[in-house]
């Protein structure tokens, strides 16, 4: 199997250019495009602010085969990228063919396109069918992603579209399409009060099951902290991916452990962490 993990807090910190340089260096096998700087979301007004970041401008496409260059030369590939969100902003949405054309201009094969938290899974399909033509002609799969809310009563997350295995399952069902793919986010089905526990909606998925983002949590908030750091129980999850015979990429997520303890200067060593977490999520996988 082969490790990557995402860019985004990385290259807030030192631009994408040394990002992916470091993804390389620190061991990795590939590098998971992060485009959320495509559209500056502000969350506090729900609403895009302009931005200058080149994935925003006129020569998007010129800066994602710069990317490219960078891995190659540093001996890694873009294996897949996360388009921006929240899809439930009408504008969000209106980037999500160029975060498709980038994604393959970089030579990334998956695309992922959170669902809109509140949307069933028949809504959620006439999305992703108006986006499938225009991705088959780039060659970029898309994947959907588990999402959760938050119940403030009960001071935990609930359901959202794709949280549970039905609902994942239902989503890729009504689209049926070989473009439409599953990425499990394992921390998202970790947290109390929406998920269906990872190792569960691994098995539900099976074939569906095409990409991961790979964290851990306290199993009640989305920490998105260094695999084996806190409270997920890793074993039975690569087991679960061993038993339906997955062949994605082991992808990791763990954004906020780099944005807590690192900065510019030393993001590197974050980064060094992050490949020895994702080496011992594969040797488990390689054990089951």
């Amino acid at each position: 199997m082969r490790t990557s993990t995402q860019i985004e807090t990385a290259s807030v910190l030192v631009g994408e250019e040394k990002a992916v340089e470091y993804v390389a260096k620190a061991g990795f096998d590939a590098w998971d495009f992060s485009m959320f700087a495509m559209c500056d979301y502000d969350w506090r007004l729900g609403a895009v602010r302009p931005t200058t970041h080149p994935l925003a401008g006129e020569n998007y496409l010129a800066f994602a085969r710069k990317l490219k260059q960078i891995g190659l030369d540093n001996g890694i590939t873009c294996n897949q990228s996360h388009a921006p969100f929240p899809t439930s902003c009408p504008e969000i949405r209106s980037y999500f063919k160029r975060a498709i054309e980038c994604t393959a201009e970089a030579g990334g094969k998956i695309c992922i396109i959170h669902p809109d938290n509140d949307k069933s899974a028949a809504e959620n399909a006439e999305m992703y069918l108006e986006l499938l033509p225009f991705a088959k002609d780039c060659g970029v799969k898309i994947a959907t992603e588990n999402m959760w809310n938050w119940d403030d009563a009960k001071d935990e997350s609930c359901f959202a579209a794709c949280a549970t295995s039905e609902s994942f399952i239902e989503h890729i069902d009504a689209v049926n399409d070989p473009y439409l793919v599953a990425c499990l986010d394992i921390g998202h089905a970790e947290m109390r009060g929406s998920g269906s526990g990872a190792a569960n909606m691994i098995r539900a998925l099976g074939h569906r099951l095409q990409a991961l983002h790979i964290h851990d949590n306290d199993r009640w908030h989305d920490s998105h902290q260094i695999p084996f750091s806190m409270s997920i129980d890793f074993a039975p999850i690569a087991a679960a991916l061993k038993e339906i015979g997955y062949k994605g990429w082991f992808t990791l997520e763990a954004d906020h452990y780099l944005k807590e303890k690192f900065n510019a200067e030393n993001v590197f060593e974050g980064m060094k962490d992050l490949h020895t977490a994702a080496v011992r999520f594969e040797k488990l996988f390689d054990e089951a």
